[in-house]
């Protein structure tokens, strides 16, 4: 038993108080008095133990993202320290907070050949160096007294979107810190009032000329601004296009939705964009995935932009870090009539319902072994229940859920596009239905997480965490027995002479069902079959796998694929 004034039991309270339920690492010597605090404070915390370090971040990275909040990580030194990188880079790119606790040897040991030293002393590689290029905040804690004012700095640096590490020695974490009560310092909102302004008066100018169109990004799922953002595109009347990173802060069955944007995009988007009087970007800084085969368009048309950071191609940018917020007064500045402009405020009025069937990109036939990618797809649309969350991989599968994907209401949609990390959705499938175990109504919520066997042959172990906890996530594996998209780009860029891509057969369901005897596993060969496993997953609790053979030589649909010079 402890005392309970450890600077570990402090961290384990404090995290807590900022609303944190669960934390996620992988154990080890530097970091098992975390751990042991975690167990003293279990009625404030639940301590996750991953597989691997990097599924560790992204159980975090996908906690913070459902719950639009902060993700707790521990690591302890050495190798598990350093397997961080990945997760908390794929964080860093893509502004998610993140908070991250790592072990390191106690300090009388530092540079002093201590086990796993990252002291920067003595030849030892520096901590501090390694993570402060991919974190907002980096700090070593030196004496236990200094832990209240680090981490406040720790957690209001995360808030802006990114990761912010602690290095904690044993010695530290083990020392008394007798403290006040650690308060939460409470998110500053900020935004450029007169950059808000200039972009409302461009708003309104274009709202008199024609249409506007709107393209939405995750910052909108990061702030939790989707009912503000359904209710501002309502009151502009405006087409509305999501990025594919967002395709679940705009539901694709309301008024004026047109799809998604870029290489994985619709036609409709780009068919709204000519002739349109304004393109707003919300919560979007239109990175290549999103803008690919539509820079003519874009440039064509006048270009605004709200959101935490200015847009890549050139726009008139407000700066906000609360969309929710900046979009409530937009909307009350556009219902006030207050105006500087003789724009005319046009009312609010009910838009009536229109035909959402979107044109899917053509790709050429495949007739190579297995279901092919939109079969896949539409068969998981049919068999999702209300409010899923899905969780898909990059690569060739993830292209085909952005395009192909209908999210029910209420859901959450994540595919890592700020490194894109191979195995991310395993991980962070995980973290998110820790945070989301419940639907509106009550009733259990299921997680889909959409990868290849690429991708489950990276990270997919994270599985047995699911098993060992009984999460209700359904993972499918679609197996080609390849990296697919290697493959592709060796057929389009280097004449399909050779291919270091293609790999012996392996059967994911099998071994599944071998390793897992209580997992529900599946590999059917049919759609029929698909749809049935799917049912029967269900209604099952906990996790469930299925695994889908395809085709290692479909072309999936992203456009750089479908229009290249082949060598």
């Amino acid at each position: 038993m402890h005392s309970g004034t450890r600077v570990a039991d402090q961290l384990v309270k404090a995290v807590s108080a900022l609303g944190v339920r669960h934390l996620f690492g992988v154990g080890g010597a530097n970091i098992e008095d975390l751990y042991d605090a975690a167990f003293e404070h279990r009625d404030l915390i639940t301590a996750v133990v991953a597989k691997h370090e990097f599924g560790a971040a992204t159980m975090a990275d996908g906690y913070a993202r459902s719950i639009a909040g902060l993700g707790v990580v521990c690591a302890t030194s050495g190798g598990g320290a350093v397997n961080l990188v990945a997760g908390l880079a794929e964080s860093f790119a893509s502004r998610v907070p993140v908070l991250a606790l790592i072990g390191q040897p106690p300090t009388a040991l530092e540079g002093k050949g201590a086990f796993q030293d990252s002291s920067g002393q003595a030849g030892a590689f520096d901590a501090v160096a390694l993570y402060r290029p991919i974190s907002h905040y980096c700090a070593r804690v030196e004496a236990p007294a200094d832990l209240p004012a680090h981490l406040t700095r720790a957690v209001t640096a995360a808030r802006r979107g990114g990761p912010a590490v602690l290095l904690l020695p044993k010695d530290i974490q083990q020392a008394d810190l007798v403290a006040p009560e650690f308060a939460p310092p409470a998110p500053a909102y900020r935004r450029e009032i007169e950059s808000l302004w200039r972009v409302l008066h461009i708003v309104r100018g274009a709202r008199a000329l024609g249409k506007i169109v709107i393209i939405a990004g995750d910052q909108v799922a990061r702030d939790d601004a989707r009912a503000e953002l359904a209710r501002f595109a309502a009151r502009l009347d405006a087409a509305i296009g999501v990025a594919p990173d967002a395709k679940d802060v705009y539901h694709h069955a309301d008024p004026g939705f047109c799809g998604v944007s870029g290489s994985m995009g619709h036609q409709e988007l780009l068919d709204a964009l000519h002739g349109a009087a304004l393109c707003l970007l919300i919560g979007t800084r239109m990175p290549v995935t999103a803008r690919a085969g539509m820079e003519g368009a874009l440039a064509a048309v006048p270009l605004a932009s709200i959101g935490g950071q200015p847009p890549y191609p050139a726009a008139a940018h407000a700066h906000t870090n609360d969309l929710a917020r900046t979009l409530t007064e937009l909307i009350t500045e556009l219902d006030s009539g207050a105006t500087d402009t003789d724009a005319e405020i046009i009312p609010l009025r009910p838009r009536p319902p229109v035909d959402h069937t979107l044109t899917p990109i053509p790709v050429p036939p495949s007739d190579g072994p297995g279901l092919r990618y939109r079969t896949v797809v539409e068969t998981i649309n049919d068999a999702l229940p209300p409010e899923s969350d899905v969780f898909a991989d990059a690569g060739n599968t993830g292209a085909a859920a952005v395009h192909h994907l209908r999210l029910p209401r209420g859901g959450r949609f994540t595919v890592a596009l700020g490194m894109g990390g191979m195995g991310y959705a395993f991980g962070a499938g995980i973290g998110s239905a820790f945070a989301r175990q419940r639907r509106t109504d009550g009733g259990p919520r299921r997680t889909f997480v959409i990868a290849g066997d690429g991708a489950f042959f990276m990270h997919g172990m994270e599985i047995h965490t699911a098993v060992e906890h009984r999460l209700p996530i359904t993972f499918i594996v679609l197996n080609n027995n390849a990296h697919a998209m290697c493959i592709t780009r060796e057929q389009l860029y280097y004449g399909d002479r050779y291919s270091f891509n293609r790999f012996r057969p392996a059967y994911p369901g099998a071994g599944m069902a071998a390793m897992f005897p209580e997992l529900c596993t599946h590999a059917p060969e049919n759609r029929a079959e698909l749809a049935a496993a799917l049912r029967h997953c269900l209604d099952r609790p906990g996790p469930s796998f299925v695994a889908i053979d395809c085709d290692p030589d479909e072309i999936p649909p992203f456009t750089p694929f479908l229009t290249p010079p082949r060598r």
